[in-house]
């Protein structure tokens, strides 16, 4: 397959204590801004200026559909995938609504969606959609994948297929942010399947209801995940793991954040099944991790220990639980004033005020 890019430690103790300096100075007590400080630090050390400055954000939502969903893992029919892909272009879902209103452009990528979408006038590869207006990138490996409680969800060489697939779009991307957002019936279950194998989690302790299971689909969910591993015990690659357990959507999603590391791009990660695409790339390149930012806590039980292998601490705790981005999305703002914090405060010695005693 195409090799993974190369991706280096970030770490510039000189510039991260120029930067706490230049905090330290604004007209504010010391650390008064609390988490937003450690925002602007973090976000100056990943663009690695003194002046970070966020440039066309791009919202990337990987679709595809899952063979496990057969299984009876979710609450909603596998069409629910197509029908909210639709809804991302109409303009109709949360993502939709959030990208709008905070100026993201929105990308989304079929993967492998059970389904073929009409041609947009906006969607060839050599014209860009009007600003505001959803763009649809085709890369589909095929129509969902295989049951993987029955064998591998996809081979290697669609996997490395879909690395490639998530590396050569976001090459293809201007800005220097990404952001990320996931659309397929049964992810939650990949999602914990990955998290169960790569970091020895408990099922029973990283399962969730998704999207919205009662107690008896919940358990039955589990024992459907239990089979699973079960089939695939013997597998530790990363990549392995992936093909076996995985959705085209996740590993699409890898391999635009491998990109995108190895281009210096900020990383904002949206909720469980995005935070899962990172567990696997942390494991192939594990610098990854210092280019992103975790945006929420999700609701998904699983989430929270999967944050806690990472030692990410992410930005929000209010219990979401949608994806699609939406989490990524709704804490954008609080990036841009990060950087204006940085950018425009005023010093004590700039503004005239005395400062402390």
């Amino acid at each position: 397959m195409q090799a993974l890019p190369p991706i280096a430690s970030m770490q510039d103790p000189g510039l991260a204590a120029q930067l706490q300096h230049l905090l330290d100075r604004k007209t504010k007590p010391v650390g008064s801004l609390g988490r937003l400080e450690s925002l602007a630090l973090r976000l100056g050390c990943i663009l690695g200026s003194q002046t970070p400055r966020l440039q066309a954000p791009q919202m990337l939502v990987f679709a595809g559909d899952h063979g496990l969903a057969a299984q009876g893992v979710s609450a909603y029919p596998a069409d629910v995938t197509w029908q909210m892909v639709e809804n991302f272009l109409s303009g109709g879902a949360a993502v939709s609504v959030l990208a709008r209103q905070h100026g993201l452009a929105l990308n989304v990528v079929d993967c492998g969606v059970a389904k073929d979408f009409a041609l947009r006038e906006q969607d060839p590869d050599n014209k860009l959609p009007q600003p505001g207006q959803p763009r649809l990138w085709r890369r589909k490996l095929g129509y969902g994948t295989r049951d993987c409680s029955q064998g591998p969800a996809m081979s290697q060489a669609e996997c490395e297929l879909a690395l490639r697939n998530g590396m050569n779009l976001m090459q293809r991307l201007p800005g220097n942010a990404l952001l990320l957002g996931e659309m397929g019936i049964g992810n939650t279950s990949c999602a914990s399947l990955l998290l169960a194998k790569l970091c020895g989690e408990p099922l029973e302790e990283v399962t969730g209801a998704g999207t919205g299971l009662d107690a008896q689909g919940l358990a039955r969910k589990t024992a459907v995940l239990h089979q699973v591993l079960a089939l695939h015990a013997r597998l530790h690659d990363p990549l392995e793991v992936l093909a076996a357990m995985g959705g085209y959507e996740v590993a699409t999603m890898v391999g635009a954040v491998l990109q995108a590391a190895a281009e210096r791009r900020v990383i904002v990660v949206d909720g469980f099944i995005a935070t899962a695409a990172v567990l696997v790339a942390s494991r192939l390149r594990p610098f990854v991790l210092e280019r992103c930012v975790f945006s929420h806590r999700s609701g998904e039980p699983g989430h929270a220990r999967m944050l806690a292998h990472l030692e990410a601490e992410p930005l929000l705790d209010w219990q979401l639980r949608l994806g699609e981005g939406s989490g990524a999305a709704l804490v954008w703002p609080l990036l841009v004033s990060a950087c204006a914090i940085l950018n425009e405060m005023a010093s004590f010695e700039a503004a005239g005020v005395s400062t402390a005693g």
